[in-house]
């Protein structure tokens, strides 16, 4: 049956989230480096574990990880939007786990200073959002596919963040007929369910779409659960290990016409 349809995860496939965060950490901890002889590398290690390790602990992160919102973005994401209670409970949430994250990090490596604690905690968010990267290739392969396609933007996140993603990068959310935010929705991939609503705004069957995305437990175990063929994008030569596996592996947006023509 024809393809008719491509629905796209957004982060580390579309935009080079990865990418974003890394710059902003290296950023940051330069700047904890003008007031002390550190270990740049180490600082962002130990904030990365600091703050997994309170984003565990929080009541809400469950909900965090039904939905789809990983520690990294709760550095910065504001939580402004969203009808669950649980987004309330996160706008409370991050300002003193920003804080408490950066101050436990430089904490690790011998340094007590809460004020540049709190104000790395302040800088890390303007340096993420100063850094809205996308793959080279993610427009030219966009103007390709939109010419013979239905695109749908299927992304896990705070609705208010996943905005704010999209709009920092000009003309990226035009390309797509839909565009379902699992914060909005009520359930993030991999649940069958945003699958299926996918499927319904854009009136086809699962043998009619295909699903790109970064992640084996996400994108690829969601569409697989719907019947939907998918192509799991591994740009870093990832070794495919577990039961999950996908109907084609790709290391480039580029590849993804060839393998549909395949399948035509």
């Amino acid at each position: 049956m024809a393809i008719k349809a491509i629905l796209f995860d957004l982060d580390d496939t579309l935009l080079w989230d990865e990418r974003s965060v890394k710059e902003a950490f290296q950023a940051t901890c330069a700047e904890a480096a003008r007031h002390y002889e550190i270990d740049t590398e180490r600082l962002e290690q130990e904030v990365r574990r600091e703050a997994r390790s309170m984003y565990e602990t929080f009541e809400a992160f469950p909900f965090t990880k039904m939905i789809g919102i990983n520690p990294f973005e709760g550095l910065w994401a504001q939580f402004l939007e969203g009808e669950q209670e649980e987004f309330r409970k996160l706008q409370s949430f991050v300002p003193s786990y920003r804080r408490e994250a950066w101050t436990r990090g430089l904490r690790a490596l011998g340094i007590e200073n809460e004020e540049l604690g709190r104000r790395l905690g302040e800088m890390f968010p303007a340096e993420r959002r100063n850094r809205p990267i996308v793959y080279e290739e993610t427009f030219e392969v966009l103007d390709q596919l939109k010419e013979k396609y239905k695109l749908l933007l299927l992304t896990n996140g705070s609705p208010d963040l996943q905005k704010e993603k999209l709009a920092g990068v000009p003309n990226l959310a035009a390309y797509f007929d839909h565009i379902i935010i699992s914060g909005d929705f009520g359930q993030g991939k991999p649940a069958a369910s945003i699958f299926e609503h996918a499927m319904g705004l854009l009136e086809i069957t699962a043998e009619e779409g295909v699903m790109i995305g970064d992640k084996l437990t996400t994108d690829i175990q969601g569409s697989n659960s719907v019947g939907m063929r998918n192509m799991w994008i591994n740009r870093h030569g990832l070794r495919l290990e577990g039961d999950i596996t996908p109907a084609h592996e790709i290391t480039s947006l580029r590849d993804i016409q060839k393998i549909i023509d395949s399948l035509e």
